[in-house]
């Protein structure tokens, strides 16, 4: 079974974009194409049971096993030897991709406390995306009992898309809940 946010954009989001973005071909309108989670354990005392829990927590959030990554050089400040683990990593496509993105905007991204919108201007230049999680308990899957540490999580959003103004009309239109610019702060670049 297809997605629902899969069949929104193939169904009404890629007319819209293709006019919206005035692009000739449809094979030119971007589409998301995977995204990236990572979690790092950092310099948690308990390193080798921080991986296990990073790992436990991931697979649940994501619905697939992660990879562990290991640290490429030792950093003696930071009592890391080369070849350690130091996070894991999850590479979402597919189905799997659509139906996380769709429980990140609709469900886990309000959670978060004070929440006014992600920043719009957050791009790399190319059309990618990347977006901090500082809490894992916005997300429904984990039960606020059996969380033994808080875990961060950089999640990457990779498109198609060859600018950063295509990728975030494309975002935009998958339901990611941009923060608007205030009356100040668009009088002020328009000054």
């Amino acid at each position: 079974m297809e997605p629902v946010l899969l069949t929104q954009y193939n169904t009404q989001a890629k007319g819209e974009l293709q006019k919206k973005l005035i692009l000739t071909n449809v094979h030119q309108v971007p589409k998301l194409e995977k995204i990236v989670i990572n979690c790092s354990v950092g310099s948690q005392p308990e390193r080798k049971q921080a991986i296990e829990d990073a790992a436990a927590e991931v697979s649940l959030i994501t619905g697939q096993k992660p990879i562990i990554t290991y640290a490429k050089k030792s950093v003696a400040n930071f009592k890391l030897r080369e070849g350690e683990a130091v996070g894991v990593k999850v590479t979402l496509r597919g189905k799997r991709m659509y139906d996380f993105i769709m429980r990140l905007v609709r469900t886990a991204v309000p959670r978060i406390r004070d929440f006014r919108g992600v920043a719009p201007k957050a791009f790399d230049g190319r059309g990618n995306y990347p977006l901090g999680i500082s809490d894992q308990s916005i997300f429904p899957e984990i039960e606020l009992d059996k969380i033994k540490r808080q875990l961060g999580f950089d999640i990457t959003f990779v498109t198609s898309a060859t600018n950063d103004d295509h990728a975030r009309e494309l975002l935009a239109m998958l339901g990611m809940p941009f923060r608007q610019r205030s009356g100040s702060q668009a009088a002020a670049t328009n000054a």
